[in-house]
Formats: C-alpha cells, structure tokens, sequence
C-alpha cells in the first residue's frame, strides 16, 4: 500500500510527455528532406565535364612545333568527314576508367554551321540509336574552327566557325 500516490502520477506524465516529444521530433525529422542545388545534379555535371573535356581533348593541336599548329584531330574529323573515327577517339576519351569500373556512355554527335544564306545547318556525324525520352542526356559544345564548306552552300575559300555538339547519357 502506498501512502503518497502523487509522486508516482507525476512521474507518469513526465514519461508520457518526454515520449510524446521523442516520437514528434522523430517524425518530423523524417518528414523532411532538404536537397541543395549541388546534391541533385551531380551526376550531370560530371558527364557534362566529361563530355566537354573530351571535345577539348580533341581540338588540342596534334604538333605545336609545326608552321601551321591549328590542326587538331577534331578539326581533321570535321574537314575530312571522318565520322567513325570521331566516335573510336570520343570512345577512349569517355570510356577510359583506368582501374574502376567501366562508364558505358553512349552518344550522339553533330555539328552545325551557317550556310551562305545565313540558315543554320546540321550534319550529323554519329548517332548511336534514336533517344527514346527515358535517357537522360546532358549536352557539350565546343566551337571549332575548320576550312569546310557547309552543306547547302557553295564553295568556300575561307575558314569557317562550326558548332560541334554531343549528346551524352549513360545506358
């Protein structure tokens, strides 16, 4: 039998109150999820940098001691319209992963110019297959200078600004 019950009701409540704090701060931690700009766009960042890095890569000239240090092998790819060696060289560039696991990315490649009546046309270089709309691509440009003329135009004697650009997504 006890003589003073009044302590024990008190201790009750502070046990009820404490868990009915513990659980709403559970729940309200959990209910909540706060994602900053750089957490969600990571991964297109990076296949973007990749992207952009392997065009760059690309348009380095291949011999600095030469009179004319303008080639590149992109520049060569454009004016000779070799296609499939643009897609072998991108390959490596992207592909390599030295001692991890492979990235498998796919591509599609094209590059863009103005004609003689300022239209912008597009010739497509290499396509790997038709996006589907569930891939999620991400885009790299690089503006290269070649000495080709663009499709629908005439003849040009003088060097032109061309747009090259790659769609980029992993399968």
């Amino acid at each position: 039998m006890v003589k003073n019950d009044n302590g024990q009701l008190y201790t009750i409540e502070g046990f009820a109150a404490g868990l009915i704090m513990v659980i709403t701060a559970y729940l309200v931690v959990n209910a909540t999820s706060v994602y900053t700009a750089g957490d969600t766009h990571i991964n297109d960042m990076q296949l973007e940098a990749l992207g952009s890095d392997a065009l760059r890569m690309m348009d380095i000239p291949i011999n600095a001691s030469e009179s004319d240090n303008r080639h590149s092998d992109l520049r060569t790819i454009i004016e000779n319209s070799e296609y499939d060696t643009f897609k072998i060289k991108f390959l490596d560039y992207t592909n390599e992963s030295g001692s991890g696991p492979g990235h498998d990315i796919q591509f599609n490649a094209s590059y863009s110019c103005r004609d003689s009546s300022d239209n912008i046309q597009s010739v497509q270089m290499v396509n790997s297959r038709n996006l589907t709309g569930g891939e999620h691509a991400v885009r790299s440009t690089k503006w290269v200078i070649v000495d080709k003329e663009c499709p629908g135009a005439g003849p040009s004697l003088r060097e032109r600004a061309v747009l090259v650009e790659v769609l980029l997504w992993r399968d």
